[in-house]
């Protein structure tokens, strides 16, 4: 990042030369041409008997090219209004439309953007405590600040350019001055006072930012993103608490919501010793049954959270139906889940083959997860030599249908699409659900603008960089466990607010106000409690809710405000 910034500076210098050169070359430019006009003046005046000074000859030139035009000297021939015509044009383009935006572009707006730079703060006040340090912005670091923001938690974003971090301040980014590798900076950015500090840049940027940060605080968590396994060690080394590997997590999440045809629950997150898991109905006894009639069909009884169909939450309701097309989320212990297994999974019937379209790092963490759990898969690749042995794979055009069906697309229960190209997860979640009606399918999504359309195009599920890394970051500060059960779609705890705790909440009524599902209590170690009729359970410090980020923020600002 320090690279990146450097060349940023380099560049605003050189366009500043650049910018000075110019004006310089238009203002000797002027001087020549009203030289240049002044001299033909005198000469051409002089072939219609008029005789003039020179100093008559600049004030025509001058008073002609600014479009004064006197009147009090003029010309009686064709050529000499010709000239005059001339004179004017050329005047117009270079004193009124040329020099006037050269001189704005190259020496106003620096200035004014100086002046700003220069009000980007470089200290944060003395009172903010318990904040997160983000050393620099991507879409990782940009959701984490979301999800901080609505639990109340401050975040400054530290960059060492002035006018990034001016441009950061006015789209309401609580921005700081400083470079990344002065220890300096950290201390002005209260790092003796803060929760976390966070780095999500390059490997070596992440590197000096950890031990630089540890020089200036031992015991404040650091938590930092890597890219090559190798650097694991490195970050560790350099004092980072927590190093994530985004891509494999990625591709253990994606891997993590194909349901399988077996019926068997697949642990997706946690709260506290109760695991939360995704089952599909199909293929079980609880396909036809109402959520009522399911939840007495356990045992011992899972608890059931939510249903969902194609990525889409539905109504918790007694008397809805369970389908082909439902996904159940549960939660339990792990002999609660095993005793699920037990009941529903059928043995006999061999998982069907998995597609993981894409071959990347994301693609081949994602058939780890599956050779991990024993589910065939093929990768589909269009690069030769990206994904090579041990895994299995299919070289050629994911977009190619006698490709896909070499890779056992008519066998297939699911599909994995991985690329880092949006218009590409798009398109072929959009050809696969055309091919497949039947067929799962889980995409990935680099940007939160095309996660809408993914769905529109067909994917059951969606998952991206940003919201498996803010979520594994956020969770890393220990403060509210999160589990993301789809792309805008999570579990998170909020205390019991005290309206509710007076009275038992109707999960109804608080959806219809918020948009957020009540689906359990936790207790102080923010394990769920077995769920009571009507009343919050006994010993409940939290409520577990789902719901989306603006529901979120809605509940928040409805229930746990103060004076609500």
């Amino acid at each position: 990042m320090r690279n990146a910034t450097n060349q940023r500076r380099a560049a605003t210098v050189w366009q500043r030369q650049r910018g000075g050169r110019l004006v310089l070359w238009l203002a000797l430019t002027g001087a020549v041409m009203v030289l240049g006009y002044s001299t033909a003046f005198y000469f051409l005046m002089l072939g219609e008997g008029q005789g003039h000074s020179w100093v008559t000859a600049l004030y025509w030139t001058i008073s002609t090219m600014s479009t004064l035009g006197y009147g009090d000297v003029t010309f009686t021939s064709d050529a000499g209004r010709l000239f005059s015509l001339l004179v004017l044009i050329s005047g117009v383009l270079l004193i009124v439309v040329l020099l006037p935006f050269a001189f704005v572009q190259f020496v106003v707006a620096p200035w004014m953007d100086q002046r700003e730079a220069a009000r980007a703060p470089r200290k944060v006040p003395a009172d903010l405590r318990g904040h997160l340090i983000m050393a620099g912005l991507d879409v990782v670091t940009q959701a984490l600040i979301a999800r901080a923001k609505r639990a109340g938690t401050p975040a400054v974003v530290l960059v060492d350019d002035p006018a990034e971090a001016a441009r950061l301040h006015e789209e309401g980014y609580r921005a700081m001055v400083g470079a990344l590798d002065s220890p300096e900076t950290y201390r002005r950015a209260g790092v003796d006072r803060a929760a976390m500090v966070v780095a999500t840049q390059a490997d070596t940027t992440n590197t000096n930012v950890a031990f630089t940060v540890r020089q200036v605080r031992k015991d404040i968590a650091i938590a930092v993103t890597a890219d090559k396994a190798a650097s694991v060690d490195v970050l560790e080394l350099a004092g980072a608490d927590h190093v994530l590997q985004l891509g494999p997590a990625l591709g253990q999440e994606l891997g993590s919501r194909i349901l399988g045809t077996t019926g068997r629950a697949h642990v997706i997150g946690s709260f506290g010793q109760t695991l939360v898991a995704e089952a599909a109905a199909r293929g079980t006894a609880l396909v036809g049954l109402n959520v009522e009639q399911a939840q007495d069909h356990m045992h011992p009884p899972v608890q059931l959270l939510a249903v969902l169909r194609r990525g889409r939450l539905r109504p918790l309701d007694a008397e809805q139906t369970i389908d082909e097309r439902t996904t159940l989320i549960l939660a339990g212990s792990r002999a609660d889940l095993d005793a699920y297994d037990e009941q529903f999974e059928d043995p006999a019937m061999p998982e069907s083959p998995v597609l993981v379209l894409g071959g990347g790092r994301v693609g081949r963490a994602t058939a780890e997860t599956f050779e991990g759990a024993g589910v065939p898969y093929t990768i589909v690749e269009q690069v030769p030599g990206r994904a090579a042995a041990p895994f299995s794979v299919v070289e050629g055009d994911a977009a190619d249908l006698a490709v896909l069906q070499a890779a056992g697309l008519d066998q297939a229960s699911a599909a994995v699409v991985t690329t880092h190209d949006d218009d590409l997860n798009i398109y072929l979640t959009l050809y696969c659900r055309r091919l497949r009606p039947e067929l799962q399918i889980v995409s990935r999504a680099a940007y939160e603008r095309n996660v809408a359309t993914l769905y529109r195009a067909g994917a059951d599920s969606v998952l991206s960089y940003a919201t498996i890394g803010a979520t594994q970051l956020w969770n890393e500060l220990g403060r509210a466990h999160r589990v993301v059960i789809t792309e805008g779609n999570e579990l998170f705890p909020v205390p019991v607010p005290p309206k509710l705790a007076r009275t038992a909440p109707e999960e109804q009524q608080v959806y219809q106000r918020t948009g957020c599902h009540i689906v359990a209590a936790a207790d102080a170690t923010g394990t769920l409690l077995p769920p009571t009729s009507g009343a919050i359970p006994a010993g409940a410090t939290s409520l577990v809710l789902l719901g989306d980020r603006h529901a979120e923020r809605t509940f928040r600002e409805a229930y746990l405000k103060k004076g609500r």
